[in-house]
């Protein structure tokens, strides 16, 4: 079966148009995202950006259809991870078709989804729409899912906003009803410095660090061992995970500083506040106090780097009905991946997890997305269009 047969011709160019875009997180996403604001322009549908402190970045939302009642919102990040240091065998920004897979950073998470939407923007408007469709395009989620709230701020003060989000990560089109939770954080130990023969007369940041580490170690082991649970993730409980450190820098020198970052996945149940809460009373209350014995103005600083909240919508749920009949699905899952579902639940705008491609491919080098995976969602949206289109 050729690409055509499944992808119609502008699915594929809009795939395309979104990839050649370089949103790596780290960069700006406005060139794609004035593309896409002329793009619905050009239809006759105007959208309004909300911006990141800086001017650099920015949401899009958008409306098609009647202004006077919530609709359908079709929700995805614009921005990508990086490919610094991957193996690509093939120019990530540009799209390359083989062995039905279409290859590129992005295709996977989660260009794909939204090019489909957006492709099917002419389609809903010649139909014409008795419930309205949400473009929700966000930048930085990658990096904390720092965008959407900027959005679902701009929405609250809005007089009419979605009655229903559906964010198109890719779970190969299943539809995800939870998520876990992420709180990230970095800890930042000051000591003080001393030749190492001097050691019991300074405060060793590596150390006190280490014991710090410990402590989450054995609260990882709390929530394996005692839960709460959830069998419906592949990993039942909430998670504790120490994934970088640094400090030092010789043998033979008291180091002054170290740092090391931390993230907590928690079930939608759990509180991932308290458990950080734990370890900072742990290190404010035991550690601190023998640490400034020796030294005055030693301890330690938190700062949370990201922090979303999971998600949980009940199977009942009148969304979680629809998706499911969109997506051809008799079941749901959940995943322990976060995305910013649980950010529009969070703020009164029920959601559900359903797109193309596999949260096996992203971020890696040659991600891809297959065409059966884009053909399914082009069937979701067939069915969408079914669903709030007039007849």
């Amino acid at each position: 079966m050729s690409e055509t047969s499944i992808v119609s011709k502008d699915v594929r160019a809009m795939i395309d148009r979104l990839i050649a875009f370089d949103t790596t997180s780290r960069n700006s996403n406005l060139e794609l995202i004035h593309d896409v604001r002329d793009y619905l322009k050009s239809l006759g549908v105007e959208s309004h950006l909300t911006f990141d402190d800086d001017g650099r970045k920015a949401n899009l939302y958008a409306t098609l259809g009647p202004s006077d009642r919530g609709g359908i919102a079709l929700s995805g990040h614009t921005d990508v991870v990086p490919v610094d240091g991957q193996d690509w065998t093939h120019d990530p920004f540009t799209v390359s078709a083989r062995d039905k897979r279409l290859y590129g950073r992005g295709t996977c998470d989660m260009k794909s989804f939204i090019a489909i939407a957006l492709a099917y923007a002419p389609r809903f408007l010649e139909r014409g729409l008795k419930t309205p469709i949400h473009y929700c395009l966000s930048y930085d989620e990658e990096v904390g899912c720092l965008g959407v709230p900027r959005m679902l701020d701009f929405l609250a003060a809005q007089p009419v906003r979605p009655v229903g989000c559906i964010v198109g990560e890719p779970t190969d089109m299943k539809v995800i009803t939870g998520h876990k939770g992420k709180l990230s954080c970095r800890c930042d130990v000051r000591g003080s410095e001393a030749h190492s023969s001097l050691a019991p007369k300074a405060v060793n940041a590596v150390q006190a660090a280490a014991r710090a580490v410990v402590r989450l170690d054995d609260m990882a082991a709390r929530k394996a061992a005692e839960g709460p649970f959830d069998d419906n993730y592949d990993i039942p409980h909430s998670t504790v995970h120490v994934g970088t450190i640094q400090g030092g820098t010789a043998a033979n020198i008291v180091p002054a500083e170290c740092s090391f970052e931390v993230e907590f996945r928690c079930l939608p149940e759990d509180d991932a506040a308290a458990l950080l809460d734990e370890v900072r009373d742990y290190t404010r209350l035991e550690l601190e106090p023998a640490m400034q014995a020796i030294v005055p103005g030693t301890g330690f600083t938190w700062s949370t780097t990201s922090d979303h909240p999971g998600l949980d919508i009940a199977n009942d749920a009148d969304l979680v009905t629809l998706v499911k009949s969109l997506a051809g699905a008799n079941a749901t899952s959940k995943v322990a991946f976060g995305t910013e579902a649980g950010l529009f639940s969070a703020r009164g705008i029920p959601a559900v997890v359903c797109g193309p491609g596999s949260i096996e491919q992203a971020h890696k080098p040659d991600e891809f997305v297959s065409l059966e995976q884009v053909a399914l969602c082009v069937r979701f949206m067939d069915r969408l269009l079914d669903r709030v289109g007039n007849s």
